[in-house]
């Protein structure tokens, strides 16, 4: 029986050949294709915003925060549920992360809790769109408001998520998008920002690599630190061919998601993923009750294995994490986020699945989380 992964990269002989002129060209570094990619990325995302690309969204949150001037002293606010990379790049300035429970259905962090966690050392709050579900931006953006804090989103998931009817990235305000492999679409590794201030797009220029500047007649200067950020111009002519195919790949997500919540709406022990408008549907998600199931996730999991269909689990508790729990958080203070990270289950979604497929990773599941299946 083959393997049904819980996620594959679609990528054609249009891919294939735009790495092909550029291993041809002799330029295969940044150059060309690089900023064509980071003006499509603007032209895509809309609302006047440029693009900056890096070698990771890691880099480019990295890059975001030393922009701003984030340091040691400082605090930021994110998540306590998401990839550990999103309170990593604080701990990388020197910051600190100030952690906030999640929703359980959107896994995206609980505004209303936001509010107590800011104090007068608090630089940034950083809410993540888990998923390609856009976080509750709103109230976030009025806190921000009234405290002079800086938003940067952590969109790596939600390249072509929507929120009030803009794309994610449309505000003007930092935001960071992933192309790893499981995105939505790829450039192998790499990343962007958008954003419109022109002294913050310069600065996060400088810190991409080597903080390096050149006056007009191109002698060079270095006047702070920065780092080797830089996207190539191979995997940028890969962003260029996913980027042209991204709605069509979001719209299949989309199709593919609607059947998951429609065949497993009545399934017993299950907390299944919250949907919205403009929902890109990096991952589906479930949360499976395993006390009432009597298993275990590993159980679970070998189950679906035999049955050709494989899970992930995105994604424990950062605060459990002992880098985090020697910063002073313990079991138990963020009960939402730990409950997703012992009982999520990520399904298999990628848009070259079929119908059947997901039928047969829904029959699957519910036999699998039956205590009485052998």
């Amino acid at each position: 029986m083959s393997m049904l992964p819980f996620t594959r990269p679609t990528l054609g002989e249009e891919e294939l050949q735009s790495v092909r002129e550029v291993l041809e060209s002799g330029w295969i570094t940044t150059g060309p294709k690089a900023k064509a990619l980071e003006e499509a990325i603007a032209a895509y995302v809309g609302g006047g915003v440029q693009a900056r690309v890096f070698n990771s969204a890691t880099s480019a949150l990295e890059a975001c925060l030393f922009a701003a001037g984030v340091g040691p002293g400082d605090e930021v606010i994110v998540p306590a549920m998401s990839f550990v990379a999103t309170a990593n790049v604080v701990v990388r300035v020197g910051a600190r992360p100030v952690f906030v429970d999640v929703d359980l259905n959107s896994r995206n962090i609980r505004a209303d809790r936001v509010g107590k966690a800011i104090n007068s050392r608090t630089r940034a709050i950083m809410p993540v769109h888990f998923a390609g579900l856009a976080a509750d931006l709103d109230p976030l953006y009025a806190l921000a408001g009234q405290h002079g804090l800086l938003v940067i989103e952590d969109a790596a998931q939600a390249i072509g998520t929507e929120h009030a009817g803009h794309k994610v990235g449309a505000n003007g305000n930092p935001v960071c998008f992933s192309f790893h492999p499981n995105k939505n679409m790829t450039t192998i590794e790499g990343g962007a920002v958008t954003a419109t201030d022109p002294a913050f797009l310069q600065r996060l220029e400088r810190i991409r690599f080597h903080g390096i500047e050149r006056d007009a007649d191109g002698n060079m200067d270095v006047k702070a630190w920065g780092g080797k950020m830089n996207l190539p111009d191979v995997n940028s002519a890969i962003g260029l061919i996913q980027l042209s195919k991204l709605d069509g790949f979001n719209a299949r997500r989309r199709e593919l998601a609607s059947r998951y919540l429609q065949r497993l709406a009545n399934v017993p022990h299950l907390v299944l993923p919250a949907d919205g408008p403009g929902h890109s549907w990096h991952m589906f998600c479930v949360c499976v009750d395993l006390n009432a199931t009597g298993l275990t996730r590993p159980q679970i999991q070998a189950r679906l294995e035999k049955q050709g269909v494989g899970t992930g689990t995105h994604y424990p508790a950062m605060t459990l994490f002992s880098l985090y729990r020697d910063l002073g958080n313990a079991p138990g203070d963020f009960p939402v986020a730990e409950r997703i990270g012992r009982e999520t289950l990520t399904l298999p979604l990628f848009p070259t699945m079929t119908e059947a497929d997901v039928d047969h990773v829904c029959d699957a599941l519910q036999q699998s989380i039956s205590s009485e299946a052998a």
